[in-house]
């Protein structure tokens, strides 16, 4: 029996997408597309800094020049508050939340950054406050929620998955990234409960995006066992650069999708370009997404895909 493949678009409305999201976008839609599958879109506007309507019509709007579809949504974050409250008490009832109150600055002087992605490895500062402690500091400030992990020499808190990238992967979750937030103190669910819970909830079963949240990977799936959900298949496509090296940004408006537009080319130049990158198009040929849909493989863009490709503007 053949199981349908879902994947998603999941965009943050905080700017204009630049080609760098418009990769990570093409290759979750080219996976779904060449395997016949069915494509969500969910704007992941949690954040208050995200609550941009104009901002979110747009990507809505760019994705439909660049003629990548979508069979359902779009899904709002911020309409799902009482989904991921539900979730966080189903934790709480495991005994696995404690309140944090650390702030940024203790975070940062009381660890080193993780080597590969400069994630900070949570001390425990607040793991075994007393319930006086937690009174005293709860009228100072507002805390933050924290999901213990296992213990670094239990078995359960080493996560192995394997990438259709990047390849076999194993994180010990105690070692590498500590007890992780799933509620900041401003009450805004964190990023790693929220996706969790969509893509269970919407039925997607591979995840595709850029590798710069290849570390977010282990945490999802150790939120997946504790809330009874299945493992979806993960793929982290290479991140785009500039030639100096430094990453694509919507901060930095590099190679926006309104200044591209704006050039009236139409999007072929731009998905060939992004194609030739992973081998699936020539240099210099102009490519309609449809077109790209049959030439598709993973096994192609394995073999073409370096950690990063730098990517300048024309």
């Amino acid at each position: 029996m053949n199981i349908e493949v879902v994947g998603r678009f999941a965009p943050t409305p905080s700017g204009r997408m630049h080609a760098g999201n418009v990769f990570a976008a093409l290759m979750a839609w080219l996976a779904v597309r060449s395997a016949g599958g069915r494509m969500v879109l969910r704007i992941e506007d949690l954040d208050p800094r995200a609550h941009r309507p104009e901002a979110a019509q747009l990507l809505i709007d760019d994705l439909r020049w660049l003629g990548l579809d979508w069979d359902e949504g779009p899904h709002w974050q911020s309409k799902r508050i009482e989904v991921y409250a539900e979730a966080i008490a189903r934790l709480d009832e495991q005994g696995l939340l404690y309140p944090c109150f650390c702030t940024r600055a203790e975070l940062h002087a009381a660890s080193a950054p993780h080597a590969s992605d400069g994630t900070y490895v949570y001390a425990g500062t607040c793991r075994n406050l007393s319930p006086a402690e937690v009174i005293a500091r709860s009228a100072r400030r507002a805390p933050a929620t924290r999901l213990r992990v296992p213990d670094a020499t239990d078995p359960a808190g080493t996560i192995e998955f394997c990438d259709l990238v990047c390849g076999k992967h194993a994180e010990n979750l105690a070692r590498e990234c500590g007890d992780f937030l799933v509620r900041r103190s401003d009450g805004v669910i964190a990023y790693q409960l929220a996706v969790v819970i969509d893509d269970a909830l919407m039925g997607v079963n591979q995840v595709v995006r850029g590798n710069d949240l290849l570390g977010s990977v282990a945490r999802q799936i150790y939120l997946q066992r504790l809330l009874g959900y299945e493992q979806p298949t993960y793929a982290h496509v290479p991140l785009l650069v500039a030639p100096d090296g430094r990453r694509l940004s919507k901060r930095d408006r590099d190679l926006d999708l309104g200044e591209i537009r704006a050039r009236d080319t139409g999007p072929e130049q731009l998905l060939g370009r992004l194609a030739t990158a992973v081998g699936l198009a020539e240099e210099g040929e102009r490519m309609r997404a449809d077109q790209l849909v049959e030439r598709f493989s993973w096994d192609v863009v394995r073999t073409h895909a370096e950690r990063n490709v730098v990517f300048a503007s024309r």
